[in-house]
C-alpha cells in the first residue's frame, strides 16, 4: 500500500493556499501518488466562491499530522503556520513564494519563486510534467493569482502571473477580470463576523528581532465601513495581544478599489509602524498610500524596523 501524502496551505488559509493544495493534491495524483488536499482552518468567503464556481469540493479539515507522515506544504514554508506535528512529519516538497524559513532534518525537493502566487509555480509543475489542466483547476488556480494580486494591482505581480492567468481563464472558460472582479467582491463581505473572525480572516504571526508579532489583513471595497467597528476590532486585537504576548499586531485594511490600505496598529512598539513607513499614527491608525501586499511592502518594513 502507497503511504498517502498530505498536501497543505498555511493556517487561517486565503485562496492561494486552498487552489495550491487541491492542484497539488491533483497534480501528484495523476503522477501516480497517493494524494489529498487538505485546509488548516475555516474557508474564507472569496475561496468559498471560487470553489462554488468552479464545482470544487472542500478540503477536509486537518488539524495534526502523526510522525512520519509524508507532507506536501503548499504556499507557505513556516512551522509556526503549519499543522500541529509538522515539526516531526517527512516533510517531501515544499512549493512556495514567500521567503524561505525552513529547515528540515533531510533533503527535500522545494521550489521557490519570486512571483505573486503559488499557482503560478504549480501551473508550471503542471507542463513540466505534461500533466493537463482541467477546466475545474484552471479555475481555482486562476482565483488564486486573481486573489494574490488583487487582480494584477499589488506590487508583488510579475508578468508570468498575468500571462499564466490568461491561460487560466482560457482553460476555464471564463472572462478574467469580469470573474476576478466578482472574487474580489464575495471576499469583502464583513458584516456577518464577529470582531475576533474579521481580524481572523488572513492572519499570520511573524518573528523578528526578539518580538513576535501579527499582521491581520482583509480587502473592502469600502474601508471606511470597516472602520466603524473600530473599537470592538481593537478590543480583538489587544485580547490576541494579551494571550499570545505579541509585541505589535498590525490589523491592514486593504482598498480594493484604489490600491490603498488604512492600518490599526497597537502594541508596545506600535511606533514601529510609525518609522517603517514615515507616517504618524492618529487615533491608532494610519493610511498607507500605495500599499497593498503584506509579503513585500508591510512585512518588509516592519522587519527592518523592529
Amino acid at each position: 500500500m502507497i503511504d498517502k501524502t498530505f498536501v497543505f496551505g498555511h493556517q487561517k488559509p486565503d485562496t492561494d493556499s486552498i487552489a495550491s493544495a487541491i492542484s497539488m493534491a491533483n497534480l501528484r495524483n495523476e503522477l501516480g501518488e497517493n494524494a489529498e488536499c487538505f485546509r488548516l482552518g475555516n474557508l474564507n468567503k472569496e475561496t468559498s466562491f471560487a470553489l462554488k464556481s468552479f464545482g470544487v469540493e472542500e478540503p477536509s479539515l486537518l488539524e495534526e499530522v502523526e510522525e512520519k507522515s509524508n507532507v506536501i506544504m503548499v504556499d507557505s514554508n513556516e512551522f509556526a503556520q503549519s499543522v500541529k506535528g509538522i515539526e516531526n512529519a517527512n516533510i517531501k516538497m515544499v512549493v512556495d513564494h514567500h521567503r524561505i524559513n525552513l529547515q528540515t532534518n533531510d533533503p527535500l525537493y522545494y521550489v521557490a519563486e519570486p512571483v505573486g502566487c503559488t499557482s503560478t509555480i504549480i501551473y508550471k509543475l503542471y507542463k513540466q510534467n505534461d500533466v493537463e489542466i482541467t477546466p475545474k483547476m484552471a479555475g481555482i488556480m486562476l482565483s488564486a493569482i486573481i486573489s494574490d494580486t488583487l487582480l494584477f494591482k499589488s506590487p508583488t505581480c510579475t508578468e508570468e502571473d498575468k500571462k499564466i492567468a490568461q491561460k487560466l481563464a482560457d482553460i476555464a472558460g471564463v472572462d478574467m477580470y469580469e470573474y476576478g472582479q466578482n472574487l474580489l467582491k464575495a471576499g469583502t463581505d464583513i458584516s456577518d463576523l464577529s470582531a475576533n473572525e474579521v481580524i481572523n480572516v488572513d492572519c499570520k504571526p511573524f518573528e523578528g528581532n526578539g518580538c513576535n508579532f501579527k499582521i491581520s489583513q482583509i480587502n473592502s471595497a469600502d474601508v471606511d465601513d470597516v472602520f466603524t467597528r473600530q473599537e470592538e476590532l481593537e478590543t480583538a486585537i489587544q485580547n490576541d495581544i494579551k494571550e499570545n504576548n505579541l509585541g505589535l499586531y498590525v490589523f491592514v485594511v486593504t482598498d480594493i478599489l484604489n490600491a490603498n490600505s488604512k492600518v490599526i496598529a497597537l502594541g508596545e512598539k506600535a511606533d514601529v509602524v510609525e518609522k517603517a513607513f514615515g507616517v504618524e499614527l492618529d487615533n491608532n491608525t494610519a493610511m498607507l498610500e500605495g500599499v497593498v501586499s503584506r509579503k513585500k511592502q508591510v512585512l518588509p518594513k516592519i522587519l527592518e524596523n523592529i
